[in-house]
């Protein structure tokens, strides 16, 4: 079963990193985004990735290309250019494809664009380049089975990114308190699961997934949620980077579910 990975949009909001690399390949713990939210997928079986690449694209077929050779040891005659595998560092069985879906294509077009290759396959995954989460994805992929609806998003709770005032009508502050995640209302988180009657809903290069397209399936009763409580964090801005880089560096990653 295909994961789809949309990785090609600008990541404007990400600037001061995004101008010289496209978003998923912003690093968090010396890795790009983009491995931690395939590493998600493997954990629970799943080993088989279509990249939607476009804005520098370049940049991510480059890092999969040399993948096998940066995560091994090798030896290089420097009279032939030959090169000998010595030990594979690289752990992953992986299977990837990227695909340029161009430049400017929002994310409904960046799905049509795959759709040759992706419907004859069937039920396939969808997610995001810039979001990580300890979601259990083969409880989706049970929920997705059982409802047979042509579509499931994974719904979450950000947590709100101010405290929380209570005031009184003549102004004085009653209460104070920290920031929850029950302060945000229920979003898409990405974490897809998909059925080929999806590309009926999608028409050009300038569909945008979440617009539209998500408001018929809604409206035909196709749209399904598995809401989410557990953790769930996007790569937005530096901040996002930086509590993604602090929660791997003191070991307390609730998305690693994976053994090293």
């Amino acid at each position: 079963m295909q994961v789809v990975i949309l990785c090609g949009g600008k990541g404007t909001r990400l600037a001061e990193e995004t101008s010289v690399r496209p978003k998923p390949m912003v690093t968090v713990g010396g890795h790009p985004i983009l491995w931690h939210i395939m590493k998600i997928y493997g954990a629970h079986g799943f080993d088989r990735f279509t990249l939607a690449t476009g804005y520098l694209g370049d940049y991510i077929k480059n890092y999969f290309l040399h993948y096998s050779a940066l995560n091994s040891d090798f030896e290089v005659d420097l009279t032939t250019g030959a090169t000998t595998a010595l030990q594979s560092g690289s752990k992953e069985k992986w299977k990837v494809r990227l695909i340029d879906t161009g430049q400017e294509t929002l994310t409904g077009g960046r799905l049509l664009r795959l759709k040759e290759q992706l419907k004859p396959q069937g039920t396939f995954l969808l997610t995001y380049g810039d979001g990580v989460s300890d979601v259990d994805l083969t409880k989706v992929m049970e929920f997705h089975r059982a409802h047979k609806r042509l579509a499931t998003i994974t719904a979450v709770r950000p947590t709100a990114r101010f405290g929380g005032l209570e005031i009184t009508d003549d102004g004085k502050i009653s209460a104070f308190r920290e920031k929850l995640p029950t302060d945000e209302g229920w979003i898409n988180g990405g974490f897809m699961v998909l059925e080929p009657g999806v590309f009926e809903y999608l028409e050009d290069d300038t569909t945008i997934l979440e617009q539209e397209p998500m408001k018929r399936l809604v409206k035909d009763g196709q749209l399904m949620a598995y809401q989410h409580d557990g953790f769930w964090q996007c790569m937005d801005t530096i901040r996002d980077r930086e509590l993604l880089e602090h929660l791997w560096a003191e070991g307390r990653a609730p998305w690693k579910a994976w053994r090293d």
